[in-house]
């Protein structure tokens, strides 16, 4: 499809085009490399300007490069839970794939957006695949439409990070108040490879369930989990991540930051150290600005002497001193407060593309700016 098919989107209502920007989606392409657009199960944009990328749908991938099955269902079993087993039985599978040719680079992302408007269930299959030495930046963007008041989206997500290659995913949610989420991920790391993931998710959701795989196979493979979270009344996520530790100089890290405004929260990591000389770290932080529930899960499960397995959980509410703190330098309690929840949202990632650092500054801006 050529690149004027995202024009079908000025058909939509002007609440949900501010619901698609407000997940990273950019119409006019000035600051991506490529772009994917899925409207319940219709593909309505598939194109990429970066020399040595293919995005392309899944049908169309596995037609053009009928390789690509071997990585379909690799990483993620198809009996893994009722969800994965409902995205196995589809006839026609729907969703994108991603192929970072060796040695490819890009300033600017991808985008992928799904959107759910008519139909009560969507579901996808992504496989992101990056070639030994190519770098590839990700934004995944997921919305419902003002007028969808409820239903499902089942997602997996198989990703294969090659030799020395990266992959930055950055995923931003915007779902509906009675929508529930249900993606299924895994990730493979080679050696020398990393693999950098950001979760934003910062307005009202019925449930989100996920927890994704990250499995480090090669030495010193790297992956990092960074996930900044907003439950108001009625949401509740559970959410989480899992390194699994499977060679030799390998290292990760799972960060959290929740909120909630009277919604729960559980916040899942897991690393296991299977190998010696292997590291890995968990930090979960929480404040309770109203009545609501934040439980830590941190986990971690060492198999040999030498790997250094660490975690920190601490949920908590404003300091009292902090406010007073900022009011002495001429700020109201309204303004102390939101000075100190943005600033203890803001996780700064190192080695994160300045253009994706800029895409979540500006989601927690706009959060912020709406009272959460």
């Amino acid at each position: 499809m050529d690149n004027d098919t995202i024009l079908k989107m000025d058909t939509l209502s002007d609440i949900d085009k501010q619901r698609l920007a407000f997940t990273g989606l950019e119409v006019d392409m000035k600051h991506r490399a490529g772009s994917f657009f899925q409207k319940d199960q219709d593909i309505g944009q598939v194109s990429s300007n970066a020399q040595g990328v293919e995005v392309l749908s899944f049908s169309n991938a596995l037609e053009k490069h009928p390789w690509i099955s071997d990585y379909v269902w690799r990483l993620v079993s198809k009996d893994k839970d009722k969800f994965t087993a409902f995205l196995a039985a589809q006839t026609d599978p729907k969703g994108f794939v991603i192929i970072a040719r060796k040695g490819s680079k890009m300033f600017y992302p991808i985008q992928a957006c799904m959107l759910m408007a008519d139909s009560p269930i969507q579901h996808v299959h992504n496989i992101i695949i990056t070639e030994e030495g190519a770098e590839l930046h990700v934004i995944s963007g997921c919305t419902s439409g003002v007028e969808r008041k409820s239903g499902a989206h089942l997602g997996v997500t198989e990703i294969y990070v090659g030799a020395g290659a990266k992959v930055t995913s950055t995923m931003i949610h915007n779902w509906g108040e009675n929508i529930a989420v249900y993606p299924r991920s895994a990730i493979a790391v080679e050696e020398n490879g990393t693999f950098l993931s950001n979760y934003v998710c910062m307005q009202p959701v019925r449930k989100i369930q996920m927890s994704p795989i990250c499995y480090l196979n090669g030495e010193n493979a790297v992956g990092r989990f960074s996930s900044v979270v907003v439950s108001g009344p009625g949401s509740f996520l559970d959410l989480g991540s899992t390194a699994i530790l499977n060679a030799k100089g390998t290292s990760a890290e799972l960060i959290t930051r929740a909120i909630t405004t009277g919604g729960t929260i559980i916040s899942r990591g897991r690393v296991d150290g299977v190998v010696a000389g292997t590291r890995a770290h968990i930090e979960c932080k929480g404040l309770i600005l109203k009545d609501g529930t934040i439980h830590a899960i941190p986990e971690i499960k060492g198999d040999v002497v030498d790997t250094e397995l660490s975690h920190e959980a601490a949920v908590g509410k404003i300091a009292k001193e902090e406010i007073e703190y900022l009011m002495a330098r001429g700020l109201d309690e309204a303004q102390a407060t939101a000075t100190i929840i943005r600033g203890f949202l803001d996780v700064k990632i190192d080695g994160l593309p300045a253009v994706l650092q800029e895409q979540i500054d500006a989601t927690i801006d706009k959060a912020d700016s709406s009272g959460f």
